[in-house]
């Protein structure tokens, strides 16, 4: 019997170590959060009305309900020079940084279709390549690590997704305020501050791609077998078959968590998809229809430095979680968590200065931060490891539903409704955040080391 076989125990890994593995999902973040920020301004700039905002963002959870789990089931079974889950984070990386340079520039190719179509198209192409990226970053970080740590990797992962963001909220504003680049344009262009930005995020994230890539080893296929005996690869033939079946399958703890998610989900759609036209609306009184002046673009920038306040707060927090885990528990974490954000949401209703909508965004910083680490420190700790990948993109499926449901109904919920006004939209996302922190009382692995 060789060394390999007799190993059983995963060594511990450096903290230097842990953040090369996750330092690219920093770039990753950084491209979401400029999508996140802008998206909305972007294609209401190219002609989008408010009530169908909603819709052209259902690109994301189409392709994330579609492409992770199949992501997730090929890479548990994917074995390259580059290893198991390297080639994924690879591939996406390129497409992602193509489509975020070409979206903000989709007036270049209005000879063949309208920039709304084209802008819709280039969201839909990043959502993908992000998707692609992404899912892999959350197995690999079980594949490394013993179940030990992987609360310190779920945490430092979530750190650089909050730094990542930061950096890509800030942008727009940082380069209109301080660079010198106008934050306005001609009626149906992007302002130069978002399409530099939309550049930078593209080098950005191509650049931490490539450092996880080269940086980080991966187990050979004689090594997981070594620390996980039960493992077996003949499930790799079966390809569409055996994915329906590990979802018919999946552990209890993994559904209720799923029904969490949905909630959380939700509401986190709502606010990312609606803040800049709320703020336009009940911040500077701005009628729906007003894309193009000064205030919108404050709006807009506004937006911006808020959702990097709540990164900054979630990256700070993650820092935290591992410690509030041995106090409170990860279910007792998340559950205040979520319960500060619901209250958050809610209470931008009764603000007036843009300023203090900095308190509400701290609140959500402390549920976003818990979002991107309980859930998945809970559920790598009570699935088995052999079907890590398959399952993190299964599980990705409680949060592409909560925003297909709300892509679909939010912006007629607006419209008919709530009489056009968006700020209603934050309202809605408040009242469901506290339905998530409830939901997680049903939370209860049997692993007492999950909970």
């Amino acid at each position: 019997m060789n060394i390999i076989q007799k190993r059983t125990i995963k060594p511990q890994l450096s903290l230097y170590q842990i953040f090369n593995m996750s330092f690219g999902f920093l770039g990753i973040q950084f491209g979401f959060a400029l999508q996140t920020g802008n998206a909305s301004r972007i294609l209401q700039t190219f002609g989008a009305d408010i009530e169908h905002l909603s819709l052209f963002w259902l690109a994301a959870p189409i392709s994330g309900m579609l492409i992770q789990p199949i992501i997730g089931h090929y890479s548990d079974h994917t074995w390259t020079r580059l290893g198991r889950r390297r080639p994924y984070f690879l591939v996406g990386a390129i497409i992602a940084a193509i489509s975020l340079a070409l979206m903000p520039n989709a007036v270049w190719f209005t000879a063949m279709l309208p920039p709304l179509m084209i802008g819709a198209g280039m969201l839909m192409l990043m959502d993908a390549s992000f998707n692609v990226a992404m899912e892999p970053f959350r197995a690999l970080v079980a594949d490394n690590l013993p179940s030990n740590q992987r609360s310190i990797g779920f945490s430092v992962q979530t750190f650089l997704i909050g730094t990542g963001a930061i950096i890509g909220s800030f942008l727009p504003y940082l380069l209109a305020e301080y660079g010198g680049i106008s934050k306005t344009a001609a009626p149906g262009e992007v302002p130069d501050n978002v399409i530099y930005s939309f550049y930078a995020g593209a080098l950005v994230l191509l650049g931490t791609l490539l450092w996880t890539v080269f940086t980080t080893k991966e187990y050979s296929p004689e090594e997981h077998q070594s620390f996980d005996p039960d493992h077996h690869t003949e499930a790799s033939k079966k390809g569409l078959i055996h994915i329906l079946k590990d979802f018919s399958t999946m552990p209890q703890v993994m559904v209720r968590l799923g029904i969490v998610q949905f909630f959380s989900w939700f509401a986190l759609f709502s606010m990312w998809v609606f803040t800049t036209p709320a703020i336009a609306q009940h911040i500077y009184h701005l009628a729906p229809t007003d894309t193009s002046s000064t205030h919108y673009a404050d709006a807009g920038n506004w937006t911006g430095i808020l959702f990097g306040i709540y990164n900054v707060v979630s990256a700070i927090y993650a820092a935290l979680l591992p410690s509030l885990f041995k106090i409170m528990g990860k279910r007792n974490t998340h559950i205040f968590s979520l319960a500060a954000a619901g209250i958050g949401l809610l209470s931008i209703y009764f603000i007036h200065d843009v300023h203090l909508l900095i308190f509400p965004m701290i609140a959500v910083g402390l549920a976003w931060g818990s979002i991107l680490t309980t859930p998945y420190a809970i559920l790598s700790n009570s699935i088995p490891s052999h079907k890590m990948g398959i399952y993190m993109g299964l599980f990705n499926f409680f949060i592409t539903l909560p925003q297909l449901v709300n892509g679909f109904i939010g912006g007629y919920m607006i419209k008919y409704l709530f009489d056009g006004y968006a700020i209603y939209a934050l309202i809605t996302a408040g009242a469901f955040m506290i339905l998530a922190a409830l939901s997680t009382l049903l939370v209860k692995p049997q692993n007492k080391e999950a909970i």
